[in-house]
């Protein structure tokens, strides 16, 4: 659809929020340009990406097909994201059941984990319709109970002295496949992959490391693939065994464009080249006010910060930053000591973790992150979800509305202040020519 629509000295521009959209006017003398995926053709209905799932099944990228992978008698986990992602795992998974079937793998030897990171476990009626009633009732669905001690095994470290501690279901499985959507991710570069592994179905001090370390290297990593992080994650990945991965691409509409099967980077670096022809979008240039769509990541602010970071890329120093989420959960159901430490320094939050005064190292990751970009640029925060004294102790200001928050950024840089919008700012990558 088109996101701007032009009214004499004004322009509306529109945002994808919820299940429907939220619009506003500027004057037209102050719009700089708009951010929104190319629209790239995708399927939706579920023969057309049954047929998708088959073809890459049948071309793995770097290993060889299913059948000479695995084995009769074999444990197979699929470990595959939650419903904080839009992945239509309900028209992934069967296809991939019945190829595992061919291959002499029946459906009671099969588990599907599910990839919470550190997000609270999903109800039933949530599997059910995020995976559908056929997998449902073909196959053991499972939360990665990350919580749950007894349900994680440690497997040693990794080359940066990272504890690699993991699900023990998913590590004792004799074949792991990976189920999951590429887009531009500020932590690895790009989702997918072995992030599927880490932080998906490791414990609170596995992804905690590797979080630290984005934030203690650079601001974010968002739209570089080639990164400290994603070494980690990779290599993580390797010694918890996963085997291979069925990663896809998405457009705006939610339809499939790419399905990509195999080896866990082979696959993944062809899947990234995909994610970067529709997400990748050229920017109009540095604006003094950028105003973002968290969607499609907006159930908490958890998930909508990611689009902090496509809105940190075009910012000026000094510059605005709107960020519009409903947030129906809140600011982070399972983190809630996120803002004690949002109140600090970053510097204050790195030393508090380094001196073990920090019992969630992954809260004060993000703790650090949003204080970095809240440094060089103010943020304000529109989200029914969140309340105004919530929204002061991220360190945000707090605005009830798109227009009172444009009044607010108007007031620091002037009438002739220049905006940018973002209309899925959880996925974008501004690209500079």
């Amino acid at each position: 659809m088109d996101f701007t629509k032009i009214r004499g000295d004004k322009v509306e521009i529109i945002l994808p929020y919820s299940d429907s959209y939220i619009s506003f006017e500027i004057p037209r003398r102050n719009f700089l340009g708009i951010l929104a995926p190319r629209k790239v053709p995708g399927v939706k209905s579920e023969e057309e990406i049954r047929h998708k799932v088959l073809d890459a099944l049948s071309s793995p990228i770097g290993t060889k097909r299913l059948p000479e992978l695995v084995r009769r008698g074999e444990k197979v986990v699929i470990v595959a994201d939650d419903n904080t992602r839009p992945t239509p795992t309900d028209k992934l998974i069967p296809p991939l059941l019945d190829e595992l079937n061919k291959a002499g793998i029946p459906d009671d030897d099969i588990t599907i984990v599910i990839a919470l990171g550190t997000h609270r476990y999903m109800t039933d009626q949530e599997i059910l319709e995020k995976f559908g009633r056929e997998v449902v009732e073909r196959v053991d669905i499972i939360n990665h109970e990350w919580m749950d001690p007894t349900k994680l095994i440690y497997i040693g470290g990794s080359s940066k002295g990272t504890p690699i501690i993991v699900n023990k279901t998913v590590y004792k499985a004799d074949f792991k496949i990976g189920v999951g959507n590429i887009v531009p991710h500020h932590i690895p570069g790009f989702s997918g992959g072995g992030k599927i592994i880490a932080p998906g179905v490791s414990s609170p001090e596995t992804v905690a490391s590797f979080h630290m370390l984005s934030v203690r290297t650079r601001r974010h990593w968002l739209g570089i693939p080639k990164n400290p992080v994603r070494d980690l994650i990779d290599e993580i990945a390797r010694k918890t065994g996963l085997h291979t991965i069925l990663n896809i691409t998405l457009n705006a509409e939610k339809e499939v464009v790419g399905v990509f099967f195999g080896d866990l980077q082979a696959a993944w670096i062809k899947g990234v080249e995909s994610s970067k022809n529709i997400y990748g979008v050229e920017a109009p240039g540095i604006a003094d006010i950028v105003i973002a769509s968290s969607y499609p990541c907006e159930l908490e602010f958890w998930q909508a910060h990611k689009a902090l970071y496509p809105a940190d890329i075009v910012v000026k120093d000094g510059g605005t930053i709107i960020i519009v989420s409903p947030c129906p959960e809140g600011v982070a159901v399972t983190h809630p000591e996120v803002l004690e430490l949002t109140q600090m320094e970053p510097e204050e939050v790195d030393h508090a973790v380094n001196v073990g005064e920090v019992r969630d190292v992954v809260a004060a990751s993000l703790a650090i992150a949003w204080g970095k970009i809240r440094r060089r640029a103010e943020i304000i925060l529109v989200s029914e979800g969140i309340s105004e004294e919530e929204t002061r102790k991220l360190g945000f200001k707090y605005a009830e509305t798109i227009d009172e928050a444009l009044k607010m950024a108007f007031k620091r840089h002037g009438n002739k202040a220049k905006i940018i919008a973002i209309t899925h700012g959880c996925d974008t990558l501004p690209i500079f020519k």
